[in-house]
């Protein structure tokens, strides 16, 4: 019942645009090219349950989108379509608009793999709402407390530096510090697909988060962009361990650790690894401290004999089980 007393109301707000294709996402996202990398991403937060899910869509050497307001989802897949096919942002976002007759309540940002960027910001966007395009970029908000969200978010962007996604980050934070969604704080995302497009939509990804529903969601996808990058650190090192480059492993380790220093897990895989290039003193006080935080991982340690990830000596072993 109280679900179609909303979908009634909202037909009503967007002038009776059909009702499945209306979802309220206010919000304000970014959608951006790293013209070094080659990186497109989107980033997004909102006062709405899993904006991750609608908001943001990108694809390897294509393009990015984000779709929201009273959100049509299509906008991110046909838009990629279109992209895809040869268009460019400017082409692909005035096809859709062209066949929507609720774009008065439509926001899009768009951007293309070489730069092109488009965006529309419908009159009947619910105020305060608006966007900004710059280089590679656009921002873009709605139902916001303040006017000036978009160009706190720009302002970030540009003065940011780092990887792509720390600059987005730097604009929702932006956003929130000027005010943000007019309803508080929900949910937020982060998209992210390589510069290098092999085919393949999984190895495409760079980052791929989503706060589905949370106090401080912005807090909340700092942290995990963290972790996620702690996770790079430590793939990287398994990678150079199977090549059997133990100092670059060595070094990836000690990265992730130096990223996520909370998980003793990842200073454990350190330490196996400096055993197995026959460094145990370096080893020893790294597996005391992790014993001490995590004493399943002491539970651990001989059972990697079997899978030839620890030496089979039984003096090396009391050693590391006496920490």
């Amino acid at each position: 019942m109280r679900k179609h007393i909303l979908t009634t109301i909202l037909f009503v707000l967007v002038n009776m645009i059909p009702a499945q294709g209306i979802r309220p996402v206010n919000t304000y996202s970014i959608v951006a090219l790293d013209e070094t990398t080659g990186e497109l991403g989107v980033a997004v937060q909102s006062h709405w349950f899993s904006v991750g899910a609608l908001v943001p869509w990108a694809q390897a050497g294509v393009g990015a989108v984000a779709t929201q307001s009273f959100i049509k989802v299509a906008y991110g897949p046909e838009g990629l379509q279109l992209m895809r096919e040869g268009k460019t942002a400017e082409e692909a976002l005035t096809i859709l608009l062209d066949q929507d007759e609720g774009k008065a309540v439509r926001q899009v940002g768009m951007v293309d793999a070489i730069g092109n960027i488009a965006v529309h910001t419908g009159k009947n966007c619910i105020d305060f709402a608006g966007h900004i395009v710059g280089k590679n970029y656009t921002v873009q908000a709605n139902l916001m407390e303040k006017s000036t969200v978009p160009e706190a978010m720009a302002n970030a962007f540009e003065s940011t530096s780092g990887e792509l996604a720390d600059r987005m980050l730097a604009a929702l934070e932006a956003a929130q510090n000027e005010g943000g969604d007019l309803r508080g704080k929900q949910s937020a995302a982060m998209l992210i697909v390589s510069g290098k497009p092999t085919g393949i939509s999984y190895k495409d990804v760079v980052i791929d988060l989503r706060i589905e529903d949370h106090p401080t969601p912005i807090k909340e996808l700092k942290r995990l962009i963290r972790i996620h990058k702690a996770y790079n650190h430590a793939n990287k090192g398994d990678h150079y361990m199977e090549t059997g480059q133990t100092e670059l492993a060595l070094k990836e380790y000690d990265q992730a650790t130096e990223y996520y220093p909370e998980n003793p897990e990842l200073p454990f895989w350190t330490a196996v690894t400096l055993v197995g290039a026959n460094r145990l003193d370096e080893a020893l006080p790294i597996f005391k401290d992790v014993f001490a935080r995590d004493p399943k991982l002491k539970i651990l340690v001989p059972r990697l004999v079997k899978s030839k990830l620890f030496p089979d000596d039984k003096d090396i072993l009391r050693h590391v089980m006496n920490q």
